[in-house]
């Protein structure tokens, strides 16, 4: 059997001995052979007395691989460095992939053995202040790998999620501007404001350390050596220090005061996970004016979760003059056969691009082909594609609006069919109808005698 070999993926910071864990030094101390890329390599110069040092260029990520490889194959102890974290933008992805490629497996006679660093974001996000301390995410900007359009889908999730987004490889000589569209996308969602740190050379000698704003971001020096760091919307900067808020506030009056009123120590917000429909609920009772739509946008969520806050009310609470029933997409067939029977309706459509089309039809007109439902009235035909529908909702409000709507997997509506009325009131057949296909489905439909003092609003 050959000589047992040893490859180990070093990450060593971000250059600074101070930096460096007792692990990552101990593990060059004890290689036969370093491998790196040549700037790497001078970082850690002073540790490689003695050793076989192997250098390669920047684009030259896979031959160190295989280089690692075919050392420890002889029997080496091999350390592949890198700076920051060698797991992330760093070399132990491509080693695997070249050693699982190899035939190599975790149980053969060659080990491996990550030693984890600090990465460039923790390294400059220490420098300027706590800008990580809530939720952030990294993108790399560099397009030699990966398509532009994956980097660009990325950027939007991050920027519409409000994360503390850190950039990787923000620009060099030949890419000069992703920084830009990165920029672009960003200032979408987030203030022009929106506070930005860039490092460069972190903890190296030639350090240096720019503030400045999302506006401005794109114009600043900017190189391959540097981090980019940009806050969401609570960021702040005060004293010279970037801070990103925990979220204390939103539970305490003062960092050390009392709770707000209806939070709790230790327990989640009243706008957790168990609470924020209940939130909804308290929303929609305060402002019964308001559009399945305007309470949506206001709590910036899809309008299959105003829904389902609606239909998941306890007993003895009030959702105003609004009702909800959710079925499973299994009923919708059974749904759009029943929904025949309710004589004159208003179909209102919504494209992907959000343009939306409003139809009168009599309700015998829907007619189902396969993955498609043709909407039909004498002047215009409608096809929308249901093949995406994965939820229905019944909804009704007050005397105002009864039907339903049918909504994909995003929770957006697809299209919705609901009754019209003639004249100031609903046609009785119309309104007995649909109460009879609702109440097949378990909705007890709680009819207004009363006329109520409600604004009508359409919900598209």
């Amino acid at each position: 059997m050959a000589n047992s070999g040893k490859i180990l993926l070093v990450g060593f910071g971000p250059g600074s001995v101070e930096h460096m864990t007792q692990r990552a030094r101990a593990a060059i101390a004890e290689a036969d052979v370093v491998i790196g890329y040549s700037t790497y390599i001078k970082l850690v110069q002073d540790l490689l007395e003695g050793k076989e040092v192997i250098r390669k260029g920047m684009t030259e990520e896979i031959d160190r691989c295989s280089e690692a490889y075919e050392q420890a194959l002889q029997g080496k102890t091999v350390a592949l460095i890198s700076s920051g974290d060698i797991g992330v933008y760093g070399m132990a992805g491509p080693t695997y992939e070249v050693l699982l490629k190899s035939g190599w497996t975790p149980d053969s006679h060659i080990s491996v053995e990550v030693i984890p660093g600090a990465t460039a974001l923790n390294a400059c996000a220490a420098l300027v202040g706590a800008p990580l301390t809530h939720d952030f995410c990294s993108i790399s900007l560099s397009d030699l790998l990966t398509p532009w359009p994956v980097i660009a889908k990325r950027l939007e999730a991050a920027a519409r999620g409000d994360f503390v987004v850190a950039l990787y490889n923000p620009k060099s000589g030949r890419r000069t501007q992703q920084i830009v569209e990165a920029q672009a996308i960003l200032l979408r969602y987030r203030s022009p404001e929106t506070p930005v740190a860039i490092v460069k050379s972190g903890y190296r000698r030639r350090q240096a350390i720019y503030k400045t704003t999302l506006d401005n971001m794109a114009e600043c020096d900017i190189g391959m050596l540097c981090t980019v760091l940009i806050g969401n919307s609570s960021t702040f900067i005060r004293e010279g220090l970037m801070i990103t808020p925990r979220g204390y506030a939103n539970k305490y009056d003062q960092l050390n005061g009392a709770t707000r009123g209806g939070e709790q120590a230790g327990r989640s917000l009243s706008m957790g996970l168990i609470g924020w429909h209940a939130c909804v609920r308290k929303h929609i009772r305060e402002q019964p004016q308001l559009s399945l739509r305007d309470i949506a946008q206001y709590f910036d969520t899809s309008l299959a979760e105003i829904l389902a806050a609606i239909a998941t009310r306890t007993p003895e609470e009030e959702t105003g003059p609004y009702q909800a029933k959710a079925l499973p997409a299994d009923n919708i067939e059974k749904v759009l056969e029943s929904a025949k029977t309710w004589g004159h309706l208003r179909a209102i459509v919504r494209s992907q691009g959000g343009a939306t089309a409003e139809l009168l039809l009599q309700a015998v007109n829907l007619v189902r082909r396969g993955d498609w439902l043709n909407l039909v009235n004498e002047h215009f035909h409608l096809h929308v594609d249901i093949s995406g529908i994965q939820r229905a909702w019944f909804f009704s409000r007050a005397d105002l609006q009864h039907g339903v709507y049918f909504c994909d997997k995003h929770g957006n509506a697809v299209f919705s069919l609901l009754l019209v009325k003639q004249g100031l009131t609903y046609d009785a057949g119309s309104l007995a109808a649909f109460k009879n296909t609702t109440e097949q489905f378990g909705l007890i439909y709680l009819h207004v005698a009363e006329p109520v003092e409600i604004e009508e609003k359409s919900d598209e």
